[in-house]
């Protein structure tokens, strides 16, 4: 297992390499002057040469590739253009937002989804599997940016029951995650009654029948756990998805997240910021996906077999 997991988080490394490539690269070409945006339409041409000079802009692009992995080697992403501050310590600070919207979206997410997936799945094509049917697909279809303007009218402006911006108490947290996860309960659930009407038609699940057992020990023992493998890896991506693309919800609620900062960064052409978070969320998304395939073995006994044997399959 130990072996297993070293060894995923060497193949990390190549994977974080050409990310850092690829970002630095597009910010390198994307039009726009940072420096233009710094100092404004009113700076003269040697305030700006002076100012491009002071931040390393004026040397070719492979001498600052070079220069941007060296310092990504020692764990520094740079000063941010427009403010001066550490991104690696912006980033470190608001990391726990992110995370913590993420982490609840995706909780809430599997805590509603896969039971509402398996009553659809014992009741297929009945009246109930229709009526949730319709729901997840009318959730699935609600963008998210227009579902938390929809809660804050409801529940700051009108009943005033709760926060709509800012950080505090755990209140501040509830419109994010609930507009960031209808879309994701939405999409569990479907996904669950997908692969639980397909395990439940199962050789397997017949048999464990036909042996007298009863129907909630047959779908919680025997089938669930079957049909849990996909939704893992949905799950897995989804929290990868949400590190990456709250950006919209954190604007909408002033989230001090990672989101909204590179955001913040994209308008600007802060290139560290840009660089930095996305470093940021690619490394955490690759820690994710490793905490996935070793949850398989917990689910999965033929990949735990696998785990104690030392083999690959």
């Amino acid at each position: 297992m130990w072996k297993y997991i070293g060894k995923r988080m060497l193949q990390m490394i190549p994977i974080l390499i050409v990310v850092a490539i690829l970002i630095f690269t597009l910010m390198y070409f994307v039009p726009g002057d940072p420096i233009q945006i710094l100092l404004g339409d009113t700076a003269t041409p040697v305030q700006i040469q002076e100012t491009r000079e002071r931040l390393g802009l004026d040397y070719p692009y492979i001498v600052r590739l070079k220069n941007f992995m060296v310092d990504l080697c020692h764990l520094d992403f740079g000063e941010s253009y427009i403010t001066g501050a550490d991104v690696g310590r912006e980033l470190l600070g608001r990391f726990p937002n992110t995370l913590i919207l993420a982490f609840f979206c995706v909780a809430v997410s599997l805590i509603f989804g896969i039971p509402i997936g398996i009553h659809c799945a014992l009741r297929a094509d009945k009246l109930p599997d229709r009526i949730w049917l319709f729901f997840t697909m009318l959730c699935s279809s609600m963008p998210s940016f227009w579902l938390a303007l929809m809660l804050v009218l409801l529940f700051s402006l009108r009943l005033g029951i709760l926060p709509s911006n800012g950080i505090g108490g755990w209140e501040y947290f509830v419109l994010p995650i609930t507009a960031n996860s209808i879309g994701s309960v939405a999409g569990i659930a479907r996904q669950t009654r997908s692969s639980m009407l397909e395990t439940i038609r199962s050789d397997f699940v017949t048999t464990a029948r036909s042996k007298g057992l009863s129907e909630k020990a047959v779908i919680l023992k025997h089938a669930l756990p079957n049909a849990l493998i996909p939704i893992i890896t949905i799950a897995g991506g989804h929290f990868g998805f949400m590190l990456g693309g709250a950006t919209v919800i954190e604007s909408v609620f002033s989230l001090p997240g990672i989101g909204s900062f590179m955001l913040a960064g994209i308008n600007n052409r802060d290139y560290p910021v840009v660089q930095g978070g996305i470093i940021y969320i690619a490394f955490a998304f690759a820690i994710m996906m490793l905490i996935v395939d070793l949850v398989y073995a917990f689910v999965d006994p033929r990949i735990k077999a696998q785990y104690v044997s030392g083999r690959k399959k």
